[in-house]
């Protein structure tokens, strides 16, 4: 299959009614349009989400008193700072985030991560928010008198995916354009939702047993570790931000794209964690989704289903869309828009497996732990390289893969990059504490998961540490470190 020169910028049409033919191929400056402040729409609309319920129910199971899980809800969103950060790349190349990367992990190198770590922080992000509206759509066909437990959802993740890939396909163009309208649509869906949860909040609760000491201080870095996996998932922040001329200012870049994302989160985890008060926990173990519904009035609950089907298509479009352009970034022969349908068949198939297997709250919790150990790393190493290089990406040096090219490295393989990554990952998993597994250490100090900041720390440091090393060893390995363009 013959491709278009990846070095050359390429003139595609980024129109809402066309599908986007454009990968990860440059952008020419005459293509590049919109402001810094048209990206709050975009992360907004994503993250007005049934989720955030979710997650701030299960800061009040973990048994924290209610100011508790107020500040550990604002501190977990702090990590959308690097989601901004990252994002600055993608104007500064001309491309998407998945060969920005070419620059931290090497020709070579960023093929082995981009095929494992960015597929599989796709998947599982599909996989959970395609997971809530499956069953908050058959919560909904059950009362409508469809009372089978297994096709019902099946049912509604096979139509729910048919849409998020059509978004995929028609692409930035139809994403910039229509997640304001979306993000409006369901921010009133929500705050209506939030008004008749509220009523039923205990403001003055209180745990049967406050949680002390070491106990406590587990809950709080668990809810932590749960809330920061989210912005840390999105190293695809560039590909939204990439039509941006690239004279946009980086700070706006950052503060549009940061606070797009933690405002609906903080928000509405919060009223989560409210709304959790107000509810038996018998009710809450036998299905969020169940609780949440029955708080509501009869003719409110299919309006927040369609809201929460909505949020899900808007976050699963834009995961859909951005995965699809990994494949190109690895070398395989394959066009953006065949690459999404193959996207949302993986993402789809995952999900039915959960939906087998599990429950909405176990998945979340389980799985959103789980992922720190992947994207907290990834997520650290790409914004600490934007930071060293001064975000200076030169785009069709990004796309020279032939031995001795500039991101070629050692044999294709940029050492720093890779060892930071799975030295923070390894470090990591020695503090996480979850049900599938809890680290030595962890256990060791009470049952503390401190994974997001060993993490980030220690992929940091590595890799700011092993970079400076490698240019003093070499000059002109790593250049940019030293103030020049990469």
């Amino acid at each position: 299959m013959s491709h278009p020169p990846q070095t050359t910028p390429v003139n595609y049409s980024d129109a809402l009614a066309h599908p986007e033919k454009r990968g990860i191929e440059l952008i020419d400056t005459t293509q590049r349009h919109g402001r810094a402040r048209d990206l709050f729409p975009v992360w907004a609309a994503p993250n007005v989400s049934v989720l955030n319920f979710t997650v701030g129910a299960s800061l009040i199971l973990l048994g924290l008193e209610l100011w508790q899980a107020f500040l550990v809800v604002v501190a977990g969103s702090m990590p959308w700072i690097l989601t901004g950060i990252v994002a600055t790349s993608g104007p500064a190349a001309g491309t998407s985030g998945s060969v920005i990367t070419r620059a931290i992990y090497g020709i070579r190198g960023n093929r082995l991560v981009v095929a494992f770590f960015g597929w599989f922080i796709s998947a599982v992000f599909l996989a959970l928010n395609w997971l809530a509206s499956s069953f908050m759509g058959a919560e909904l066909l059950t009362q409508l008198g469809f009372t089978d437990p297994v096709l019902a959802p099946i049912l509604v993740t096979i139509a729910v995916a048919a849409i998020t890939v059509l978004v995929a396909v028609f692409g930035h163009g139809l994403i910039l354009r229509s997640y304001p309208a979306v993000a409006s649509v369901l921010l009133a869906i929500f705050l209506l939702v939030t008004a008749f949860v509220l009523p039923h909040a205990h403001w003055d609760f209180a745990p049967a047993a406050p949680l002390e000491g070491a106990p406590l201080w587990s809950a709080i870095t668990i809810g932590f570790a749960i809330l920061a996996s989210t912005p840390l998932s999105y190293s695809n922040s560039p590909d939204l931000a990439r039509y941006l001329p690239e004279s946009t200012k980086p700070s706006h870049i950052v503060a549009a794209t940061a606070l797009g994302g933690a405002l609906p989160c903080i928000f509405f985890t919060a009223a989560g964690a409210l709304m959790a008060t107000g509810i038996d926990r018998a009710a809450i173990d036998l299905g969020i989704e169940s609780a949440l519904l029955g708080l509501l009035p009869a003719w409110l609950g299919p309006i927040f289903v369609i809201g929460v089907i909505i949020n899900t298509i808007a976050l699963n479009g834009m995961t859909t869309y951005t995965a699809s352009m990994a494949f190109q970034s690895i070398g395989v022969p394959i066009r953006r828009i065949p690459s999404a349908v193959v996207v949302g068949a993986i993402g789809t198939a995952l999900t039915i497996y959960l939906v087998m297997s599990t429950s909405l709250l176990e998945a979340v919790n389980l799985m959103l732990q789980l992922l720190v150990l992947i994207s907290g790393p990834t997520m650290a190493v790409f914004a600490t390289d934007v930071i060293l290089r001064r975000n200076r990406y030169n785009g069709p040096e990004l796309f020279d893969e032939k031995p001795g090219s500039p991101f070629w490295y050692s044999g294709g393989w940029h050492l720093p990059g890779i060892l930071a990554v799975i030295l923070g990952a390894s470090a990591a998993s020695l503090f996480l504490t979850n049900p599938a597994w809890t680290g030595p250490i962890a256990a060791g100090i009470g049952f503390l998961d401190l994974s997001v900041p060993v993490s980030i720390v220690v992929t940091a440091g590595t890799y700011a540490a092993l970079t400076r090393r490698a240019t003093k060893r070499g000059p002109g390995v790593v250049p940019a470190v030293e103030g020049a363009a990469a």
